[in-house]
């Protein structure tokens, strides 16, 4: 066996663990976008075919067509290594930086943790509350706020998108929103969807006409979007069942003033949830986005812009964003 042939084997079964530990951890994270999930099992097949052939010996590949199909699995070995970085960096982006500036909350009483005169965090050993320093809230859509408007203290992600596209459209927001005055209707608004809204200076969760409330920020020239209506009057009205842990999020009304919180690190969804319900959220909608599509960031009290989740996938399209 020539050197050649031996760099090939070395190659095709490099490229083919590789492949198998794409696709798994794709698989056990529940990155689900369907038309990845194709593609990533299909290369992970081409690579294991690719190596099956080569041990088994691709001199007894007489038949044309096959030895074609042999090389065009071996020419596809090229995207593993690329595919993976982008695996890698999906999984990266479920993982919740520590913020070491925030503040213990661990033993303090539920009715002090209060925004302060600067963009406020604390940390209740289970979830991050941010209080950002805000007077108004805006819905962003297209374009993703940059980091260099000193303006904005808050940007995440906030509504669904009903499909993954590069190009932008307002009708591929889910549920009905509304930017600074514009209304636009969406043809994929749920019935278990809530509203939350900026207008003329005060923020609201809507749970109950939530279409109509969305109107209204419209017409008075403000912002709102919708999303799974997580707490409703203190009183939990989401079911949501996931058999893993993972970071989640949520827009949320405590102590009756306008936060995001967030999980420490991974945790259960009832985990979660029981936090929330400790804490005495009035009001909540549900923000965990997913992986890669979770990209956020704040400002904190020195102006220095902090990145929790920081890949920016090329097909997230519309943001909340809290300014000062």
């Amino acid at each position: 066996m020539n050197t050649r042939k031996r760099l090939t084997g070395i190659w095709l079964m490099a490229m083919a663990l590789i492949s198998l530990c794409a696709y798994t951890a794709f698989f056990v994270a529940q990155m689900w976008l369907n038309i990845l999930y194709a593609v990533y099992l299909s290369l992970a097949i081409m690579q294991v075919s690719a190596l099956i052939v080569y041990l088994w010996g691709t001199e007894k590949l007489t038949f044309r067509p096959l030895r074609m199909l042999y090389h065009l699995f071996c020419a596809s070995s090229f995207l593993v290594i690329p595919s993976f970085v982008f695996i890698f960096m999906g999984l990266i982006s479920q993982y919740h930086i520590k913020i070491p500036d925030s503040i213990d909350a661990t033993n303090m009483p539920v009715e002090k943790i209060l925004p302060g005169n600067r963009t406020t965090i604390y940390n209740t050993g289970t979830v991050y509350v941010f209080f950002p320093e805000y007077t108004s809230a805006e819905l962003v859509t297209g374009d993703r706020p940059s980091k260099r408007d000193d303006s904005i203290t808050w940007c995440c992600g906030a509504a669904f998108q009903h499909t993954v596209s590069l190009g932008f459209s307002e009708e591929n927001v889910e549920g009905d929103h509304a930017v600074n005055g514009a209304y636009y209707e969406s043809p994929y608004t749920r019935d278990a969807f809530g509203a939350f809204t900026f207008a003329d200076g005060e923020f609201a969760f809507t749970f109950d006409g939530a279409r109509d409330a969305i109107k209204s920020a419209a017409d008075a020239g403000g912002n709102g979007f919708m999303q799974f209506a997580l707490i409703d009057n203190k009183k939990t009205v989401m079911n949501f069942d996931r058999p893993r842990a993972r970071c989640y999020r949520t827009i949320a009304e405590l102590n009756g003033h306008l936060c995001i919180i967030d999980s420490v690190n991974m945790l259960h969804f009832d985990e979660f949830l029981s936090e929330l319900n400790r804490l005495g959220v009035t009001n909540a909608l549900y923000m965990d986005m997913g992986a890669g599509w979770n990209y956020s960031w704040y400002r904190n009290a020195q102006g220095k812009v902090v990145t929790l989740f920081g890949l920016p996938v090329p097909w997230s399209h519309n943001w909340i964003v809290l300014r000062k």
